[in-house]
């Protein structure tokens, strides 16, 4: 009988409680507001909301990675066909400038343009201080994952 007990109350600990639920929907309210404001933020300098995240996946890439259509593509979650579309425009733009890579003449190496960099910097500016504002709900909810 001890053992029954002990099971059922480790399933209790894992089922959701009305905090938790409040948690979750607090934090996917800050995420939805974050992702309004970050799309308004990027049609301010006249990008589009992917055009934004493309260029931070460029910049933001890990030291050493190469950055290529495929990488950008699998950060994105997007299709390698459409992230190829999206690089066009980006360089149309000349935001984006191509390269092929010294070392293996197959890879195209992708790379933001000082105008670029201006842009991010504007933006990253205000979508950190966006964050800073919201950091209280993802808190709260990190607590709670601890309980």
């Amino acid at each position: 009988m001890t053992e029954s007990r002990s099971k059922s109350t480790a399933a209790e600990r894992g089922k959701p409680q009305t905090a938790d639920y409040r948690a979750l929907a607090n934090f996917r309210y800050a995420l939805r507001q974050f992702l309004a404001f970050s799309g308004d933020a990027a049609q301010s300098v006249g990008l589009t909301p992917q055009q934004h995240q493309a260029m931070l996946s460029i910049i933001g890439a890990p030291e050493g990675q190469a950055v290529t259509i495929g990488f950008v593509a699998k950060r994105m979650l997007l299709k390698h066909h459409s992230m190829v579309e999206l690089v066009d425009r980006l360089v149309e733009l000349n935001l984006v400038a191509r390269q092929q890579d010294a070392a293996d003449r197959r890879k195209v190496l992708l790379s933001l343009t000082p105008k670029a960099k201006r842009l991010l910097t504007r933006l990253s500016a205000a979508h950190l201080q966006e964050l800073r504002q919201i950091r209280p709900v993802f808190a709260d909810l990190l607590e709670r994952l601890d309980k």
